[in-house]
C-alpha cells in the first residue's frame, strides 16, 4: 500500500466526517450565533477571555494533541496497521469528536461549568467530589510521565568516556532553549497582540517571525542541563502555565505552538509526498499480522479486544479531552458557532496526525525490527516519538532540508506535543483541586469556602505548589508502577463524559441516541481492560510474592479496583438518570450576567463559583 494514497484517502473521509456528520451534531443539538457565550458574559481576566476562532482551536489542539497519537497509534501497530487505521478514522469521528465537542458545548451551554459540576447537575451530588479526587491524580500521573518525557528529550547525552557528547546532546539542547524562550516570546506575543489589537494576517505573520527567530537563536545558543536540571525548569514553568490568568501565557503559546505543529504537519504530508514519487513511500508493516503473532501477543495479555482500544486514545478517543474541553475552552469561545471547529475540527486533526503517525512508522518498518511489546525498533529510533521523528525528519531531508535543522525541527515538535498538553493538564489539576474544596449550596451551586483554611486550600498559588509538588514527588518516585494502567483509566473518563452527556441530552430535550453506542462500547471495554488488569496482577502476585512484586502489582490492582468502583458508582448514577429523568426537566443555564449587567468578577480564578449573580434587565 502507497503511504501517500492512504494520507489521501483519509484526508477525504476525516474531512467529510467534519462536514456531515459535525455540521449535522451541531444543528441536532442548537448551536445559536447570537447567544452570548460564558467568555463574553462573564468575561473575568483569568478564566473567561473571549478569543477569536483560530486562538480558541489552538488552545484545544496543542492541548489535545500530545503524546497519544502518536505512541499509542505506533505501539498498537503490533496487531497489524490496518486495525488501528480503522479504529482512529470510526472512533475519532464517531467518538472521539462527538466527546470532545458534546464536552464543550454542554460546558458552553452551562455558563462555562467543569465535567464535575454537570456531573453533579445532571445526574446528583453522589461522586462528585469522587470524581474530582479521579481528575486530580489522574493529572497527577500524566504531570509525572510527561515531565519524564520532556525533560529526557531535553536532557544531554553521556559518550563512553562519561562525558556529555555534544553532538548527540545538540538537538535536546537546542529543544530546550526554544522551548525555555516560548515561554518569555508567548508574553510578549499576548501583550504585544492585545496592546496594539493585532488579529488575522498581521497576528499570524508575528508569530511565524518570532518562531523563526527562536529557532535561529536556539540553534545558537542551545542550553545544556542533565535530566533533573530540566525537570526543575519544567516544574517552574508549569507554576506559571497553571496560575497565570490564561490570556497572558496559555493563549498564546499556544497559539505559536499550534503554527509550528500546523507546519509540522504539513512537513510530514509534504515529505511522504516526495518519498512516494521516489517509490520510498511503501507501507512495509504488516496490515494485520497472522495467526502465530496474534497467539504470541495472547500469551503476553495483549488482545486485541480491549489493548488496542486502550491504547489508541488520543486520535481516537480520549477522556482527557473532556477536561480540556468543558474546564478551560468552552471559557474562551467569543461565538457559539466557533464550537464545532474548535471542539470537533480539533478531534480530527489530532485524527489525521495518528494517521500520519500510522503511515511514518508503516514506511520505515522496513528498516526496522518488531519490538517485543509491539513498538518499532532501530537502534537510535527506538521509541515511537523517534520513530515519528526520524520518519519526517527522512521525508525533509527528501525534500533538501538540511539534515541538522530537520533533526532540531522534529525535536521541538516532540517535545511540544507533550509540553502543551502538559500545561494545560497542570491548570486542569489545579482547578480540580480548587473544586475539591468548594461548599456546597442548597442552590446547588458551588462556591469558595469562607473558613480561613478553605481560602488557603483554594488560593490558585497554593493549589498550584501542591499539586505540582505532588507531581514532582512521582516523577521520581515511581509513576511507572501504575502507567500501564492509565489507558484504561482514561477511556473511563471517556465513558463517564459520555454517558453524562446522554443524561445532559435528554434532560435539556435533545437527542442523544448517537451516544447510546459509544457508552456501551466504552463502558464494556473500560472494564473488560481493568478487569484483565486486575487478574494479571493477581496471576503475578500469586507466582512471586516479594515485595519488589508487591509493590509494583500490588499497587496496580488496589488502583485498577479503585477505578473499577469508581466506574460502577458513576455509570449507575449516570443511568438510572438517564432512564427517570423527563425529557426537557432540565434546559440549559440561565446566564449568570448579561451583556448590559456584566462585571469583572475575580475568585480565585473561577469566575463560576461566584454566589453573586447580576440580574437581567427587563430590556433583556
Amino acid at each position: 500500500m502507497n503511504g501517500l494514497v492512504l494520507v489521501v484517502l483519509v484526508a477525504v473521509a476525516l474531512a467529510a466526517g467534519y462536514l456531515l456528520y459535525g455540521r449535522w451534531l451541531a444543528h441536532t443539538w442548537g448551536v445559536d450565533p447570537d447567544a452570548l457565550t460564558p467568555a463574553r458574559r462573564m468575561e473575568d481576566g483569568q478564566s473567561y477571555t473571549p478569543a477569536s476562532r483560530f486562538t480558541a482551536f489552538a488552545h484545544q489542539f496543542s492541548s489535545i494533541c500530545g503524546a497519544g497519537p502518536v505512541t499509542g497509534t505506533i505501539v498498537a501497530m503490533m496487531f497489524g496497521w490496518l486495525p488501528v487505521l480503522l479504529w482512529v478514522l470510526v472512533g475519532g469521528v464517531f467518538m472521539g469528536a462527538v466527546h470532545d465537542f458534546g464536552a464543550l458545548y454542554a460546558s458552553m451551554k452551562n455558563n462555562g461549568k467543569s465535567l464535575a459540576q454537570l456531573l453533579e447537575k445532571y445526574v446528583g451530588r453522589t461522586g462528585r467530589r469522587l470524581f474530582l479526587l479521579f481528575s486530580w491524580l489522574f493529572c497527577i500521573i500524566v504531570i509525572a510521565a510527561f515531565t519524564s518525557m520532556v525533560a529526557g528529550t531535553f536532557a544531554t547525552v553521556d559518550g563512553p568516556d562519561g562525558l556529555v557528547d555534544f553532538t548527540r546532546s545538540y538537538a535536546g539542547g537546542v529543544a530546550g532553549t526554544i522551548s525555555v524562550l516560548f515561554t518569555f516570546v508567548a508574553i510578549a506575543f499576548g501583550w504585544a497582540c492585545r496592546r496594539f489589537s493585532l488579529t488575522g494576517v498581521k497576528q499570524f505573520a508575528l508569530g511565524c517571525a518570532l518562531i523563526l527567530g527562536m529557532f535561529a537563536a536556539g540553534m545558537a545558543m542551545p542550553i545544556y542541563l542533565n535530566t533533573v536540571g530540566w525537570v526543575a525548569v519544567v516544574m517552574v514553568y508549569l507554576v506559571f502555565a497553571a496560575a497565570m490568568p490564561i490570556q497572558t501565557l496559555k493563549q498564546p503559546r499556544d497559539y505559536l505552538t499550534v503554527i509550528m505543529m500546523m507546519a509540522m504537519i504539513l512537513c510530514a504530508v509534504a515529505g511522504i509526498a516526495v518519498l512516494a514519487f521516489n517509490g520510498q513511500a511503501t507501507m512495509t508493516a504488516p496490515m494485520i499480522v497472522d495467526a502465530a503473532t496474534f497467539d504470541k501477543l495472547a500469551e503476553n495479555g495483549d488482545y486485541i479486544f480491549p489493548v488496542l482500544f486502550v491504547s489508541v486514545a488520543c486520535g481516537a478517543l480520549s477522556g482527557f479531552h473532556s477536561l480540556v474541553s468543558s474546564n478551560t475552552s468552552s471559557k474562551q469561545l467569543a461565538n457559539e458557532t466557533d464550537a464545532l471547529p474548535v471542539g470537533f475540527g480539533a478531534m480530527v486533526i489530532e485524527s489525521f496526525v495518528g494517521v500520519l503517525a500510522i503511515v511514518v512508522a508503516g514506511i520505515m518498518f522496513g528498516d526496522m525490527n518488531t519490538a517485543g511489546t509491539g513498538a518499532l525498533n532501530a537502534g537510535v529510533a527506538s521509541t515511537p516519538f523517534q520513530i515519528f521523528a526520524a520518519g519526517i525528519a527522512r521525508g525533509m531531508t527528501a525534500m533538501s532540508f538540511d539534515n541538522t535543522v530537520a533533526t532540531v525541527f522534529m525535536t521541538m515538535n516532540v517535545s511540544a506535543l507533550a509540553l502543551t498538553s502538559l500545561d494545560a493538564v497542570a491548570r486542569i489539576a489545579r482547578t480540580s483541586f480548587q473544586e475539591f474544596f468548594f461548599e456546597d449550596k442548597e442552590t446547588g451551586e458551588v462556591t469558595v469556602p469562607t473558613s480561613l483554611a478553605g481560602r488557603v486550600v483554594t488560593n490558585v498559588w497554593f493549589s498550584t505548589f501542591l499539586t505540582l509538588a505532588f507531581g514532582l514527588a512521582l516523577t521520581f518516585g515511581g509513576y511507572l508502577n501504575i502507567w500501564p494502567l492509565f489507558g484504561a483509566s482514561n477511556q473511563l473518563l471517556g465513558g463517564m463524559t459520555m454517558i453524562c452527556l446522554a443524561v445532559f441530552c435528554k434532560a435539556t430535550g435533545r437527542k442523544g441516541w448517537m451516544l447510546y453506542v459509544p457508552v456501551a462500547f466504552l463502558l464494556v471495554c473500560t472494564f473488560t481492560s481493568l478487569g484483565l488488569s486486575a487478574w494479571g496482577c493477581v496471576t503475578a502476585l500469586a507466582a512471586d510474592a516479594s515485595f519488589a512484586t508487591l509493590a509494583t502489582k500490588g499497587l496496580q490492582f488496589v488502583f485498577a479496583v479503585l477505578l473499577m468502583v469508581l466506574g460502577v458508582i458513576v455509570a449507575r448514577h449516570c443511568l438510572s438518570q438517564l432512564v427517570h429523568c423527563e425529557p426537557g426537566s432540565k434546559p440549559d443555564e440561565a446566564p449568570l450576567w448579561t451583556e448590559t449587567g456584566r462585571r469583572n468578577v475575580v475568585s480565585q480564578g473561577l469566575a463560576s463559583h461566584e454566589s453573586e449573580v447580576v440580574p437581567a434587565t427587563d430590556s433583556e
